[in-house]
């Protein structure tokens, strides 16, 4: 096999390699999938700057995200069933994010627990909250990732209602699959993968499953999920969620100034301008579209990341040309995930590392902390009239 180079290229071979219904549920939006393509083609709307005769030595993409240093302006992003990627998924992204100096973010919706990543991973890592009805398995909830050493909640907020996710629906998607004559036919052309699955026990949402009353397999866990995502969520709750974290607290879903406005006054230390990957509102703004505007009503007040679309480190680099702080990757680790277990998580973030390094030095710049609209054909404004275009 050929050394990936690209992010696409560690697609193509997870495609081949991962069953479709989690496939699909990684690389799919919501209903039409119009926001979801929309996050990654905005990008390529965006110019940047050549720059020559500037010294190029001595670069550096070292950063911060929420006052904690980074290797570069990259976190992993929550995405739930990691672990139906590859065996043991999260644990394996988590190692490689340790390595490359970067945070991984566990989701609530996860296969391996809290308490397994803590156990694989040397390195601090950051526990994303879905909140439920159960307001005391919550707590509990958040207690387990204060026990586990995560430095930082990340809350997400748009999810109190699931999209229109049609794929997954068709596929009758079910963490380990339903062993329905579609699902066996497709498995037995994953050979890599089935055997990988055999070898572990971690099949089901280890957050949930043992730590629920009345939730101990597969069947009780979706009826309890299914009646649980709690539609009444709103900004007063967020104050019970930050008393019980006591600790960095990151909203997650923001994707409009009013919004954005909300939560610079809620006391939380970063919001990430973000559409849930495209897979909730439909027709809604790309991630990219929508971030300066973010960035001018709440930039000098709270801490603004990026989250979607993100293919490339010269997608990294506009995020933060246009005053992201720092950037989420899910479908890209995903896709390396899938294609080669641990060691494609670490490819793709050497290949995002490798591409914002060399943009970085043609823009004219040797530090990511210097990197601003400077970069972009027309600055900001430019940027911003060809996004709407």
């Amino acid at each position: 096999m050929a050394q990936p180079l690209t992010i696409e290229d560690l697609r193509l071979l997870a495609k081949r390699r991962v069953p479709r219904m989690f496939y699909d549920y990684a690389d799919s939006g919501a209903w039409t999938e119009g926001t979801y393509r929309a996050n990654e083609t905005d990008f390529a709307k965006i110019k940047l700057r050549q720059r020559v005769a500037v010294d190029m030595t001595n670069r550096s993409l070292a950063t911060e995200m929420i006052g904690q240093p980074v290797a570069m302006p990259v976190a992993l992003a929550p995405t739930g069933l990691t672990g139906m990627q590859h065996a043991d998924g999260e644990i394996l992204a988590a190692r490689a994010a340790a390595k490359a100096g970067v945070p991984f973010t566990l989701s609530t919706m996860s296969i391996c627990s809290i308490e397994d990543v803590a156990k694989h991973t040397s390195a601090p890592f950051w526990f994303q909250l879905y909140v439920m009805k159960d307001r005391d398995f919550i707590a509990r909830l958040i207690q387990r990732a204060k026990a586990a050493g995560c430095s930082a909640l990340v809350l997400t907020l748009d999810l109190q209602i699931l999209g229109q996710r049609h794929k997954d629906i068709r596929n009758g998607l079910s963490a380990p699959p339903k062993p329905t004559i579609a699902n066996l036919i497709n498995l037995a052309f994953k050979p890599r993968w089935c055997l990988k699955m055999l070898d572990t026990p971690r099949r089901q949402f280890g957050n949930i499953v043992g730590h629920v009353t009345g939730v101990a397999d597969m069947s009780s866990l979706s009826n309890w999920t299914a009646s649980q995502f709690d539609p009444q969520l709103n900004w007063d709750d967020i104050k019970w969620i930050k008393d019980q974290w006591g600790g960095k607290l990151i909203l997650k879903g923001i994707l409009d100034p009013e919004d954005a406005e909300m939560a610079a006054k809620s006391g939380a230390d970063a919001l990430i301008v973000s559409n849930h990957g495209g897979r909730q509102l439909d027709g809604a703004l790309s991630s990219i579209e929508a971030l300066p505007g973010i960035v001018e009503q709440v930039g000098n007040r709270i801490e603004v990341l990026f989250d979607g679309g993100i293919r490339s480190g010269q997608d990294v680099l506009k995020a933060v040309a246009l005053g992201a702080k720092g950037t989420f990757i899910g479908r890209a680790f995903l896709y390396g995930l899938g294609a080669m277990g641990e060691e494609g998580v670490t490819a793709a973030l050497d290949i995002i590392r490798k591409e914002m390094d060399v943009t970085m030095a043609l823009c004219g710049l040797r530090d990511i902390k210097q990197v601003d609209e400077r970069v972009l054909v027309g600055g900001r404004a430019g940027a911003i009239k060809r996004l709407a275009g």
